[in-house]
């Protein structure tokens, strides 16, 4: 153990950056406070301008090689990676519910295996990537997918580790560098990636990881002219500073933001799963970007709905996500735990009713909460909350639904009940939304393309399309005559 080493949980965890292959300690720290009981973690290496520019420049220098090894030999260095973090597993859950209060039971059987996943699926795809080669007027047109260059990843904390790992797979497995920034509120389990990467035999400089507040490291990493490519995860605010950041440079960009996503029930739909998938909403504290968190039921069942919902929520244990028994754990931060209940306050003094929940409870945990008699133009229908809570709005018929679920400027998913495979078929052609859902919620295959309409984000990801966003396409055409026999 080192001054720069915290124990977490029973795990060691390097507070340091990963820079060109090596730890790197910052002159300032930052504090890292656990969401479960308030406790402080340790102090982590602050990054600044001077940190960003040697990540940039490692990932710089790391490039040409990195760019030019074969692809089964990165496919293979990638599924190294894999098996490193499925020997980890139980390490990698039990620091990250430390800090950032999801279950650790989910940790454990679904989060972390699923990190693994993310780096053997972008290496296999990897191996298949072919558009196959096609004819112009006897000329040969043949596509290839060229490395762009170091790769800004700037990720957040509800999943600090899948969702930074959905990004580095693919960017890792395209030939491209990558510095990766994790939220500042939850950096440890990026730590222990770099310790997991470097065992696998990943290059020097390959992976880079730099640890700060987004104002003091997030725009040097955004306006950095040797920069390729950006992917962001975050707020439209914070988008909207990174786009400007990176428009001087013309750097491509890739943004998954925030979500107001609607889940419509209709009459005809099994009441017991829409309630299912209702309640299923809270899930990580309501700290999803893709929760439904507007449902809207059919005004003939709502009241039988809301019945069944309140019954259902009633069993729904809130607590430590260490517990076996918790299905909600902590909200993040203090910070964000004021910004939700000012959202409920809100929408309480200006008419709404809270079927359930609508206060705090002890520590960073907010009661599960369900708004009812609230405006469509209202703040609680219309801006984020990212918290445990819902609203519930009635409509009479399909074109209602389908207006009061476009209604809002973002258009990241949807979820819809119905028993009518017709109506499934008519709805979701018209709701504006990156993804739907009919009758279940959080089906994820990495090789659909991922991403949001509208204010909820630009461009999509998953499978090709991580590809097409990593790297350069190239088409090259040849023609059948010009050439010399050197037989």
């Amino acid at each position: 153990m080192t001054e720069h080493t915290l124990t977490v949980a029973g795990v060691a965890v390097d507070t340091r950056h990963w820079i060109g292959g090596e730890r790197v300690a910052s002159a300032e720290t930052f504090t890292d406070v656990s969401p479960i009981d308030g406790s402080v973690i340790g102090e982590i290496s602050r990054g600044t301008e001077a940190e960003a520019a040697a990540a940039v420049a490692a990932a710089k220098a790391a490039f040409p090689a990195w760019a030019a090894t074969p692809r089964a030999e990165r496919a293979r260095i990638l599924h190294a990676v894999a098996d490193g973090v499925e020997k980890r597993i139980e390490d990698l859950a039990v620091v990250e519910t430390t800090d950032n209060g999801a279950l650790l039971r989910s940790h454990r059987r679904g989060v972390m295996p699923r990190v693994a996943h993310n780096f053997r699926f972008f290496a296999d795809w990897l191996l298949t990537l072919d558009h196959g080669d096609f004819e112009t007027r006897g000329h040969t047109n043949h596509v290839s997918w060229d490395p762009a260059g170091p790769s800004v990843l700037i990720t957040p904390w509800n999943a600090p580790l899948m969702l930074s790992t959905w990004k580095v797979a693919p960017a890792l497995a395209a030939g491209n560098t990558v510095v990766l920034k994790p939220a500042e509120w939850t950096p440890l389990t990026a730590s222990l990636l770099a310790d997991i990467a470097a065992e696998a035999g990943l290059p020097a400089g390959v992976l880079n990881i730099v640890q700060g507040y987004g104002s003091e490291i997030g725009d040097a990493l955004t306006s950095h002219p040797d920069v390729r490519r950006i992917s962001f995860t975050g707020s439209v605010p914070t988008a909207q500073r990174i786009t400007a950041s990176a428009a001087a440079n013309l750097t491509p960009l890739s943004l998954e933001l925030g979500g107001k996503s609607p889940l419509l029930v209709f009459a005809d739909a099994d009441l017991d799963l829409a309630v299912d998938l209702a309640v299923e909403q809270y899930d990580n504290a309501g700290q999803v970007c893709l929760a439904a968190t507007r449902i809207l039921v059919e005004e003939s069942v709502a009241e039988e709905f809301t019945r069944r919902f309140v019954a259902k929520a009633a069993t729904v244990v809130q607590g430590d996500p260490r517990d076996e028994a918790t299905d909600i754990g902590p909200t993040i931060h203090e910070r964000q735990l004021e910004k939700i209940d000012g959202f409920v306050r809100r929408a309480l003094d200006a008419g709404a009713r809270a079927v359930i929940g609508g206060h705090r409870g002890e520590g960073q945990y907010y009661a599960p909460t369900l708004l009812t008699d609230v405006a469509q133009d209202s703040e609680i229908v219309q801006e984020e909350v990212f918290g445990p809570v819902l609203t519930l709005q009635t409509f009479t018929s399909e074109d209602e639904a389908v207006h009061l679920a476009n209604d809002t400027r973002f258009g990241l998913a949807a979820t819809l009940a119905t028993g009518d495979r017709d109506r499934a078929d008519r709805v979701t052609r018209r709701l504006v939304a990156g993804t739907v859902w009919v009758n279940c919620f959080f089906v994820r295959d990495l090789q659909a393309p991922f991403g949001g309409s509208r204010h909820s984000g630009v461009g999509r990801e998953g499978g090709t399309w991580s590809f097409d966003f990593y790297c350069d396409l190239k088409n090259t055409v040849t023609a059948p005559k010009g050439w010399k026999d050197h037989g």
